[in-house]
């Protein structure tokens, strides 16, 4: 999910994104039917927060595809159920075949943070304006967003594209392992990718927003070898892996910092021992971010090189290697001007806002989705809702009629070749 933006970046970007776009009228049509729509919609969050699905639960998840893919059966898809690359799971694939020309993906996921059992500390629950529950704003009201915009889309009889998919996957939240590149090769064969995270809420953001960036992900790992000898009978014939792990370590907490786009932060550490052994083994694992091209590919060598520079444990051996995880997402000029659309199409409801989010450090889905650069990829497009991946995570109800709404004229206005 996407996330790790601040407080204070997202009022002054709200502030630097307040020019009022020119409203013209709202289709009251759409606009009905999205209000009729919200009863369901609530409805179908009820159904989908009550199936746990955490990333780690092949239960769960085997229950959210099953109810997935019924609901795209019903709405007339041709279904597919594709198993992951890393053969844990499956995705939920569903096609729309149409009288127009462009091609469009719609993307969102089924799993959740949460394990086994959350339910019974964070029930369903409704408290105004606000609806609670595990995963309903990440990502269950995406889901929720795309099922109901294409209900109301089939009842108005549109059918301006060539091919709409829908591709539902249960891995974002442990980095996409095993779907990135059928989101990589479905966003390929696609004019137009809208991706479906949520939104901030309005107590944090003020207003409904859309995502214009959002940082790659790779993971670094560390190992020390050293030489293991009794803890307390003799020590000093070992070579202890743990103690040169930290030295290292801090040798390179700040490396990234001299390379533009890149961040790293060291969050795991392993010595794989005994507590009287001296370890021969140590290891160490980072969470990088990565927003600009060829980061990654100067981060390992820098960090490889200041390893090199000095060691505190004599006959010890340190090595560093890296695993790319998702690309970086990036609207460019053409999703800016997707999102000066979708800012244009609020402003029909009296009005409204809607923000952009000029970058965030979490990563996303539509990094892999746009990353061979063909499709025009918008992110964020989901209900309005915070606490993701934390205690009375909720979405915002007043913000289900304006995403529907969002989502139908979006496309209708895109199929229209406008």
């Amino acid at each position: 999910m996407i996330r790790r933006f601040t407080l204070a970046r997202l009022l002054l970007l709200l502030a630097a994104c307040a020019l009022t776009a020119t409203a013209q009228a709202a289709d009251d049509k759409l606009l009905a039917a999205a209000r009729e729509q919200q009863p369901a919609v609530i409805e179908s969050l009820r159904e989908m927060v009550l199936i746990e699905s955490g990333t780690t639960d092949p239960a769960g998840l085997a229950k959210m595809a099953d109810y997935a893919e019924a609901r795209l059966r019903a709405l007339g898809a041709v279904t597919e159920r594709i198993q992951q690359s890393n053969g844990k799971g499956e995705m939920v694939k569903g096609t729309f075949t149409g009288t127009g020309k462009r091609n469009f993906l719609l993307i969102a996921h089924l799993d959740t943070v949460y394990q086994p059992g959350i339910l019974t500390e964070q029930p369903y629950r409704q408290d105004g304006n606000k609806l609670y529950g595990p995963g309903i704003a990440d990502d269950k009201g995406g889901v929720a967003v795309i099922l109901h915009s294409l209900a109301i889309l089939q009842r108005a009889g549109w059918r301006d594209y060539g091919k709409l998919v829908v591709l539902f996957n249960p891995d974002e939240e442990s980095g996409s392992p095993g779907s990135g590149e059928t989101l990589a090769a479905l966003g390929e064969a696609a004019d137009v990718v809208l991706s479906y995270e949520p939104s901030p809420a309005k107590a944090v953001l003020k207003a409904e927003a859309v995502l214009l960036a959002a940082a790659g992900t790779a993971t670094v790992t560390m190992e020390v070898k050293g030489r293991s000898s009794h803890a307390g009978a003799a020590p000093d014939q070992g070579r202890n892996a743990l103690i040169e792990l930290a030295y290292q370590l801090l040798q390179t907490q700040d490396v990234a910092k001299g390379i533009p786009g890149a961040q790293l932060n060291w969050t795991m550490v392993d010595a794989i021992t005994t507590r009287n052994q001296i370890p021969a083994r140590a290891l160490a694992g980072a969470d990088v971010r990565l927003t600009a091209p060829g980061a990654a590919e100067k981060l390992l060598p820098a960090l490889r090189a200041k390893v090199a520079e000095s060691k505190r444990v004599p006959d010890t051996e340190t090595t560093i290697d890296m695993k790319i995880g998702r690309p970086p997402y990036a609207a460019g000029e053409r999703g800016k001007a997707l999102a000066e659309k979708a800012r244009a199409i609020y402003a029909e409801l009296n009005g409204r806002e809607l923000a952009f989010i000029p970058g965030s450090g979490g990563g996303t889905d539509a990094g892999f989705a746009g990353r061979s650069g063909k499709p025009v990829v918008l992110e964020s497009l989901g209900l309005a809702g915070w606490g993701y991946h934390a205690k009375d995570e909720y979405i915002e109800i007043d913000s289900i009629v304006p995403r529907l709404y969002l989502t139908t004229r979006l496309l209708m206005e895109l199929g229209a070749g406008r």
